[in-house]
């Protein structure tokens, strides 16, 4: 039996993430941590240099489209459990911090094998390419709509 794959949209989009996120999510729930402080403290963790609040705002607000003012919150989580601490006029990563991210890490690298696994490249490659080129389009446009 052949069955068609639904077309790329909106919607198979949204679901998608959701279903991602929703993996992601349980097992950040575990180490006491929510998706956005998962994302800020990858951010600092990432960062070729310390990165002042603003820069992490700034940064994870690209990615989540989030409201500054829960960036902040969530900075302020991180810092209140020592997975980021304050030097001077940035924040940096504690050990604890890159620990907790190698922690979900590699609890989550089996079950993205699952998930990606058996997928041809070629295919990831188109995936990829229309992916990017949505993600470029739908930041024009929320760029337009606030400005």
């Amino acid at each position: 039996m052949t069955t068609t794959a639904p077309a790329a949209n909106a919607r198979t989009l949204a679901l998608t993430h959701y279903a991602a996120r929703g993996v992601l999510e349980y097992v950040l729930a575990r180490y006491g941590i929510t998706f956005q402080q998962q994302v800020a403290l990858r951010a600092a963790v990432t960062a070729d240099t310390p990165q002042t609040p603003d820069e992490l705002v700034t940064e994870v607000r690209g990615s989540l489209k989030a409201d500054p003012a829960g960036i902040r919150v969530a900075l302020d989580e991180l810092l209140a459990r020592q997975l980021l601490v304050a030097d001077g006029a940035h924040l940096r990563p504690t050990d604890a911090g890159r620990d907790l991210l190698a922690a979900v890490g590699a609890e989550t690298a089996p079950i993205s094998a699952r998930i990606w696994g058996g997928i041809p490249p070629e295919d990831l490659a188109a995936a990829g390419r229309v992916l990017a080129l949505v993600t470029e389009r739908a930041n024009a446009e929320l760029a337009a709509l606030t400005t």
